[in-house]
């Protein structure tokens, strides 16, 4: 019997002590700051439908984007973020050209660039769909960065038809803006 009301009196204070550093005042805080440097980009398509999304999450080492889209043709697509935070179907042009701060010359593996916006290209599986998470370490998403995407007109994140040959400029041959997305 003494036992048996050990084990239940470590079990209280067990519980006791989870209950009290989920409520910490710090831990609170921290998970405030984390949701206000996260932005969900959904991403429509020339018809104006959306196709999926992109979570933007803000990171000490750049920013995280958690993809996750269909409709693509299968294969190998170019995505870069892009100056402009406008989408006009059908061909996204509004978008303007890639978000390039630093006025560099496009590509990962040029050795003049990359823009800020160039990232590494992602794959659509058989059915057209992608679900991925890529880095890039040249953007923000604090406002008044110099490399913010979040400017006074926002910028864009757009899917091509085509996978990024990474060195041409200023677009990488990527071909036609298929997706996109408007962060602000």
């Amino acid at each position: 019997m003494k036992n048996g009301k050990f084990i239940y009196i470590i079990a209280a204070l067990l519980l006791v002590f989870v209950v009290a550093y989920e409520h910490q005042s710090n831990h609170h805080v921290a998970a405030k700051e984390g949701e206000s440097q996260k932005i969900i980009v959904p991403l429509i398509n020339a018809k104006n439908e959306q196709m999926g999304e992109a979570v933007l999450t803000q990171t000490a080492k750049g920013v995280r984007i958690a993809l996750k889209v269909e409709g693509l043709k299968p294969g190998i697509h170019a995505i870069h973020f892009h100056e402009n935070g406008v989408c006009t179907p059908p061909d996204f042009m509004s978008a303007g050209g890639h978000f390039n701060p630093d006025e560099k010359k496009h590509g990962l593996e040029n050795p003049n660039g990359p823009h800020a916006g160039d990232m590494p290209n992602i794959f659509a599986d058989s059915h057209g769909r992608v679900n991925t998470v890529i880095f890039n370490s040249r953007v923000t998403l604090e406002e008044g960065q110099k490399n913010s995407l979040r400017d006074a007109d926002g910028s864009a994140l757009i899917i091509h038809e085509y996978g990024d040959d990474q060195v041409s400029d200023p677009a990488g041959n990527s071909g036609a803006r298929v997706l996109c997305g408007v962060i602000k």
